[in-house]
């Protein structure tokens, strides 16, 4: 009897470890991915492709829904969610990032980067992944990959400059955060901290002179409409991480992960293709159907006011970071 015992409890226990296994293999879930763009900007569409690719390659078992334009909170309440698992994914960026670890406010500072290529190297590679890591372990939430929103320019109302001597008393919107109002004063201006979704009733109004972003995002949200200048300062390369609760990244079985990672590099293809044709593409485009003048100013004045203003992060980023990073082949 005793035998039999063992061999039906172990029986007993196969079938368990079976059913466990099947259960993790049959295991939905659906990802809430908020985002403050709109629905209009290539970063939104990448997500509905990574939506897309990641069903097909689960399944079914993943599903994303996607939020846009702030719907589940802005771009200070979408990151406490995710790291409170409220929201399961979203996108982090150096500057946001930052007031939570001032450290990775490096990778958000002006001229930077040589080019895209420089980016991915930095961002791909050891430095980037050793970033990403450390946010995971400290803050809960993890990114998971690196996307081009596009390189950031001037956008004015009624000025055209040419240093950054000329962006003297410029109220320039730039989201509230330490490294954002940094990036203003490297440009000159006086920065004053707005919601994104605010800024196009601020430019109409006069709340503020400018803004800055991409120009697809320029284009999405129309701001075509009431500014007349493009600045060519070309002073960031900006990024957007894709990122998950880091909770529940690793509930996941290993096959899921490896299904989302998947998805998000396809969308990451789609992504930069769409931002660099619409780089390319718009500058003609604001100019000849918008009436919009495009200024091509002293890049290398606005550069050295630029390093002087974060002289003062270099305590916080570590010494030598910034040159360690612009030394990357």
């Amino acid at each position: 009897m005793n035998g039999l015992f063992k061999k039906t409890l172990i029986a007993v226990l196969l079938v368990l470890v079976l059913s466990a296994v099947c259960y993790g293999a049959e295991k939905k879930y659906v990802l809430k991915f908020n985002t403050v763009a709109g629905p209009q900007q290539p970063e939104v569409k990448a997500i509905e492709v990574f939506g897309e690719t990641v069903k097909t390659l689960s399944s079914g078992k993943i599903t994303v829904q996607v939020f846009h334009s702030g719907q589940l909170g802005n771009q200070q309440t979408q990151m406490t969610g995710v790291m409170r698992g409220t929201i399961d994914m979203t996108f982090l960026d150096p500057n946001t990032l930052s007031q939570f670890d001032k450290s990775v406010g490096v990778f958000g500072a002006a001229y930077l980067f040589r080019d895209m290529d420089h980016m991915y190297k930095v961002m791909l590679g050891p430095i980037g992944s050793g970033y990403f890591e450390k946010t995971a372990k400290e803050l809960n939430v993890r990114p998971l990959d690196v996307w081009y929103l596009g390189t950031r320019q001037l956008n004015l109302r009624d000025r055209a400059v040419m240093r950054p001597e000329d962006m003297k008393g410029v109220k320039l919107r730039m989201p509230n955060s330490a490294l954002w109002i940094a990036m203003g004063k490297a440009l000159g201006a006086n920065p004053t901290p707005l919601g994104f979704g605010e800024v196009y009733m601020a430019l109409q109004t006069g709340v503020v002179d400018g803004q800055d972003n991409p120009l697809p995002t320029d284009e999405a949200q129309k701001f075509y409409e009431v500014t007349k200048y493009i600045i060519m300062t070309n002073h960031q390369l900006g990024m957007l991480w894709p990122s998950i609760n880091e909770n529940l990244w690793k509930e996941m079985p290993e096959q899921y992960r490896t299904w989302i990672l998947k998805a998000l590099e396809t969308a990451r293809r789609y992504e930069n293709d769409l931002v660099l044709r619409g780089e390319a593409e718009l500058l003609k485009k604001f100019e000849k159907d918008y009436g919009m003048k495009i200024i091509r100013p002293d890049v290398n004045a606005f550069r050295q006011n630029a390093r002087k203003v974060y002289r003062e992060f270099e305590n916080e980023w570590g010494a030598g970071m910034y040159e360690k990073i612009q030394a990357v082949e």
